[in-house]
């Protein structure tokens, strides 16, 4: 069964047309369409939205009921959608990615602490597992500007391991930069510098020099994208 084909089923159980759901994600009519026939992925905001409404997505994502250990789960008891959902499988506990939007701030400190969290995404253990992230810090934190742009889009929400911090091995990170959260690959070169790179190749790169470190920090290593496919 089909991503699409579950919220479909999940929409109905609850008595809800598409117009109210695509109403209750912020999304448009069309869109819902698109999303129950599979023509498009929804992102992190619509599934948050989602949840909210009542939608179990977490077995909308995987195509099995969230776990649980004889109680409810979330006030819920496990659903029955047929075989292919299992409901009586045991299965591993969520681990539960807190989501940051990040734009301005707030906080403007090294860690994500201070800042104020909009939501909570999930991934079972399994998944985790087989993407290399069990067991480790994870946040979520929303994409602002363009500048990663083809990597990364404006609005995208990222998965980050606060766990890996390590610049020797190139790649995403979200990083702390003069009170500034943002999300830029990193190489480091000789000297002890760190090179700042844009994947829009619009922006130049930055580079903060040796004797600058005291106002760079590094929160993370970006892992995962959810966001919409074009």
């Amino acid at each position: 069964m089909s991503l699409g084909l579950r919220l479909k089923q999940e929409r109905e159980r609850l008595g809800l047309s598409q117009t109210a759901l695509a109403s209750a994600c912020g999304v448009g009519k069309t869109t819902q369409i698109n999303y129950e026939k599979d023509v498009r992925s929804p992102d992190a905001h619509y599934l948050l939205a989602a949840r909210e409404a009542g939608i179990d997505t977490h077995w909308v994502l995987f195509g099995e009921s969230a776990p649980f250990d004889g109680f409810s789960v979330e006030g819920r008891q496990p659903s029955s959608y047929g075989a292919e959902a299992e409901p009586s499988r045991a299965y591993s506990h969520l681990a539960k990615i807190p989501l940051y939007d990040v734009e301005g701030a707030a906080g403007a400190g090294r860690t994500l602490e201070s800042e104020e969290v909009v939501g909570h995404f999930t991934l079972d253990a399994d998944t985790t597992q087989q993407l290399g992230i069990h067991g480790v810090r994870l946040v979520g934190v929303r994409v602002r500007g363009d500048s990663m742009i083809p990597t990364l889009a404006d609005g995208d929400w990222v998965v980050i391991n606060l766990d890996d911090v390590n610049v020797a091995q190139a790649g995403v990170f979200l990083i702390w930069v003069s009170g500034e959260l943002r999300i830029k690959r990193l190489q480091r070169v000789a000297g002890g510098a760190v090179l700042l790179i844009s994947d829009n190749k619009v922006y130049e790169r930055e580079m903060i020099a040796p004797d600058q470190m005291h106002e760079f920090a590094v929160l993370g290593r970006v892992m995962l994208r959810l966001g919409e496919i074009s």
